[in-house]
């Protein structure tokens, strides 16, 4: 476990913490932030890949708006990490992606899982990004502008039926749009219900959506 650089193909260089398995691993996953950045969650899903035999990295896909940018759930600290949002050059960010996506690619195929707006943009990395085997987007909102993409690789989706912020039309309109995606909808889960440092936390969801993901992974990955 431990903290990496990235360089970028436009020579962009970026922060990113990597999880290795005791054993070689089976493959590699390239998992992407919330908006609070590679901040404790975030190591600790990597540090759960590594569990399960995979070697993940979180790149730090802020550094190019601010460089080590970490983030806890205060009102004060979630109104501070929103603002990032419109200021991320998608288009910028895949090549961040993809430099962690090569760095994996040692490892076997690579999958990539995001939460948040990196929910939206794991969907990205399948439909942009030809080395990516299988993807898992958690709550990404944004998804639905960009549901005409085509993915290259299967993905699945996970939404919280309680998530104010991404209404069931949001989703609903993805589902149509891609209907070879399975979209899954959890009844007792708020947005974040993946983060056990969250109070949105919901463990019957976050169980299932991970055994999920984790199924597809298998299949796809190793």
């Amino acid at each position: 476990m431990s903290d990496i650089e990235l360089t970028a193909s436009d020579g962009h260089r970026l922060g990113g913490y990597l999880a290795l398995p005791d054993k070689a691993p089976r493959g590699g996953v390239v998992v992407i932030q919330e908006i609070f950045g590679v901040n404790v969650h975030i190591r600790d899903v990597c540090d759960r890949f590594a569990a399960e035999g995979y070697a993940a990295l979180a790149p730090a896909i802020f550094d190019r708006i601010e460089p080590g940018f970490v983030s806890g759930y205060s009102p004060e600290e979630i109104a501070k990490a929103r603002a990032f949002v419109p200021k991320l050059d998608i288009a910028a960010c895949m090549l961040d992606v993809e430099a962690a996506r090569a760095e994996l690619a040692q490892y076997g195929k690579v999958g990539i899982v995001g939460f948040c707006l990196g929910g939206t943009i794991a969907f990205l990395g399948a439909t942009r990004l030809p080395g990516i085997a299988a993807a898992s987007g958690y709550y990404g909102r944004l998804i639905q502008e960009y549901a005409d993409e085509v993915p290259q690789a299967p993905v699945i989706l996970h939404y919280g039926a309680l998530d104010k912020g991404i209404p069931p039309e949001n989703y609903e309109d993805v589902r149509a749009r891609r209907p070879e995606i399975p979209v899954h909808v959890y009844e007792g889960a708020d947005h974040g219900f993946n983060c056990d440092r969250r109070p949105s936390f919901e463990p019957e969801s976050a169980k299932l959506a991970w055994a999920r993901t984790m199924a597809l992974f298998g299949a796809e990955i190793g």
